[in-house]
């Protein structure tokens, strides 16, 4: 029996909503959905944050929104978005944002971290 995979918008990394290798992909199992996983910066109002897509298993945390803190001092937010139709995690559109370079670095740090966890 054929089972149709699942086809997710796959970008391991963003940044301001612009994806520099964005492609698609097939889940694996018939369980998985597709993700949108967002870190925000509450702080840096004009910064969208970093963002990663693909496919994951549904029985990964899904719809949350975690906020937490950087070395005790720089507060963000780890948002999980998921849908189960081809294609149905749009990448955003880019903003026009200025942040500062300390801040950009402070991000960068965070979002490797970030990245390690999933």
């Amino acid at each position: 029996m054929l089972v149709d995979s699942l086809t997710c918008n796959k970008c391991a990394f963003a940044l301001l909503g612009t994806c520099k290798s964005g492609t698609t992909e097939n889940c694996t199992t018939s369980t998985s959905t597709c993700y949108t996983g967002t870190l925000a910066f509450p702080s840096l109002t004009n910064f969208q944050g970093f963002t990663s897509q693909g496919c994951q298993d549904n029985t990964l945390p899904c719809n949350t929104t975690t906020n937490s803190t950087l070395l005790g001092v720089v507060s963000y937010n780890a948002t999980v978005t998921c849908c189960s139709t081809d294609k149905c995690n749009l990448a955003a559109s880019a903003p026009s944002a200025k942040i500062t370079l300390s801040a950009a670095i402070a991000a960068a740090v965070l979002a490797s971290a970030w990245g390690s966890m999933l």
